[in-house]
Order: C-alpha cells, then sequence, then structure tokens
C-alpha cells in the first residue's frame, strides 16, 4: 500500500529576528556587551530549530495523533503537513484531499453574516454551491448559533466563531483530517458532538492527524501516536504505550 503522507527527516528552522526580543532581552544582551561577556554570535543571529530530523508515513485509514509540551513543534508539523508553511529541509508528500481543522474561523470575513462566510469558506474549499445548500440546515444546527447566524461575525465570541469554522470545515468529505485542539472548542455539549463528527471521519476509514494536550482524546481517537519534546522525536508507536511513556516521563519531570 502507498502511503497518503510522507515525511522525510523534515526540519523547519527559525530565525530570531523573526520575533523581535523584548526590552528586557535588549538590555540584558547591553549590559553583556558592557562588561565584555558579549557572545560570540549576537541574540539576533542564532537560529531556532522548531523541529529537527521528523520521519514517518501514513496510509489510508491510518490516525495519529502527536502529543508533547508547549513549544515542542507540535503545531509547526501540523502547518508543514497543511503547506501553510515550506520545511527549512526534508521533504513532505500528502496525496489525495485534505481538511485543516487548524485556526478555526481564521479566514473569516467579519463584516459578514455566519451564513455568508459559510458559502464563502466552503467555496474556498472547493464546495459547490448546491452542496453547501444541502448541508446547510445541518451547518446551522451543528453550530447552535440559531439567530445569529445571520448576524455579522465580528459580533461573535471567540467559540462561536470557532463552532461555525469546525461546522464548516466537517461538513466536507476529505481523504485525509488535520485537526488542532478542536475540543477546546464550546462547551461539554459541542465538544461532545464535535468528537461525534471526527469518529464519523474515521468510520469512513479518513486519515487522521490529531495534536492535542487531551491524551484521553489521543487515545480515543488515534491508533498510533508521535510523541515530540524540544522539536525531535521522542517516542512513536502504539498510543497506549507511548502516552504512558509521556506521562510517566512527566510525573518525573514536574516531581523535580
Amino acid at each position: 500500500m502507498n502511503p497518503v503522507i510522507t515525511v522525510e527527516n523534515v526540519s523547519k528552522r527559525y530565525r530570531f529576528q523573526s520575533y523581535r526580543p523584548s526590552l528586557r532581552q535588549e538590555f540584558g544582551q547591553m549590559v553583556k556587551r558592557l562588561v565584555g561577556k558579549t557572545d560570540q554570535v549576537s541574540w539576533e543571529e542564532k537560529p531556532f530549530w522548531s523541529l529537527r530530523n521528523i520521519s514517518f508515513t501514513l496510509n489510508a485509514g491510518d490516525s495519529l495523533g502527536i502529543i508533547g509540551p508547549n513549544g515542542a513543534g507540535k503545531t509547526t508539523l501540523l502547518r508543514l503537513l497543511s503547506g501553510i508553511i515550506e520545511p527549512t529541509e526534508g521533504h513532505i508528500e500528502v496525496v489525495g484531499n485534505f481538511a485543516p481543522l487548524i485556526g478555526l474561523g481564521a479566514g473569516f470575513d467579519h463584516e459578514r453574516t455566519g451564513r455568508e462566510n459559510i458559502y464563502l469558506n466552503a467555496a474556498i474549499q472547493g464546495v459547490p454551491i448546491p452542496q453547501i445548500d444541502r448541508a446547510m440546515p445541518d451547518i446551522i444546527e451543528f453550530t447552535e448559533l440559531g439567530e445569529f447566524i445571520d448576524r455579522p461575525v465580528k459580533i461573535y465570541s471567540s467559540g462561536m466563531v470557532g463552532r461555525l469554522g469546525f461546522a464548516i470545515a466537517s461538513i466536507l468529505t476529505p481523504d485525509i483530517v488535520f485537526l488542532d485542539e478542536v475540543f477546546s472548542v464550546g462547551d461539554i455539549g459541542f465538544q461532545s458532538k464535535s468528537m461525534e463528527r471526527i469518529l464519523a471521519f474515521k468510520e469512513r476509514k479518513t486519515t487522521l492527524v490529531f495534536i492535542s494536550h487531551s491524551l484521553d482524546a489521543v487515545q480515543k481517537l488515534c491508533a498510533r501516536t508521535l510523541w515530540l519534546e524540544h522539536g525531535q522525536v521522542q517516542m512513536d508507536g502504539p498510543t497506549d504505550a507511548v502516552v504512558a511513556a509521556y506521562q510517566t516521563a512527566r510525573a518525573v519531570r514536574e516531581g523535580m
């Protein structure tokens, strides 16, 4: 079977000048220069590797969880897979259409209504208008926005925007779905509905790549898990084994 996702020796580098230092950091550097303790390479010139030498493949219908602490490189990896950014080194190939449930609602026109944004966003993702028309009642019911569906998005709360974004993305029938912490959207009831919708993807043998701090959700959705630390793979294997190892390491770290 040919893989639908291939990641070969992928690394992503940023340079610190992409992130302007704070006044406190600049002052610290100035003091070091005055006392003659300046590093050989200035702070601005040092590269930061968000990911280093990541490799894996996924076949159609596989489900991969990606876990790790904040700053481990999880979201960077998902953005690379989605084509939002390009790798500094290595090669990525994704075969088939995909739905990135990342930054839900990021592409909305906030001056337009929720209903208008459904048409705009679905059309951008290649959904024909007749299909949008048929799906519209289901999308509106799923969002639980009620009369707000015909009001400008600019008056929505962040939770309402997220629910609308998830509802639009999840009506598609992609080969691959990239998920980034979608269960932080909405209340417990909505999160349960979201889980049911994603489980429906799995039943259709959709390939899943799921990033989350919720280890329970990862165990429920993913057969295999990748554990990242400081941009590098610590462990790659069956989800239960990887989650157990990660929890042990976290307990040791927090107990120090």
